[in-house]
């Protein structure tokens, strides 16, 4: 089993424990992922990154990270496939002869 499905299986015994699947639907994950990333920015305004509390960060990001697998796991997805996916998409925008050492979108490179 893989890391991703075992983390999966622990974040839906831990929500299912609690019966708080009734208030998982796609919108509320999503909006979800949202305000925990906002807490995750909210860690770093008005500092330099290394200011920022690094415990805090550390659990700021496991809430965006087990809100974005369980909405993954809502639509069935395979997170490890839906990131290689990605990954290579973004490879065929950002080749490495165009984006190397550049911040520029794929549409300015």
């Amino acid at each position: 089993m893989s890391d991703i499905k075992t983390l999966t299986e622990a974040l839906i015994k831990f929500r299912n424990e609690r019966d708080w699947e009734q208030f998982h639907n796609p919108k509320d994950l999503a909006l979800a992922i949202n305000v925990e990333a906002g807490e995750l920015l909210e860690l770093f305004l008005w500092k330099n990154a290394e200011e920022a509390n690094k415990e805090k960060i550390k659990e700021e990001l496991a809430d965006v990270l087990a809100y974005a697998f369980l909405l993954a796991d809502r639509y069935g997805f395979d997170v490890k496939d839906i990131l290689l996916e990605k990954i290579q998409k973004n490879a065929e925008k950002y080749p490495v002869d165009k984006a190397k050492g550049t911040a520029k979108k794929y549409n300015e490179l």
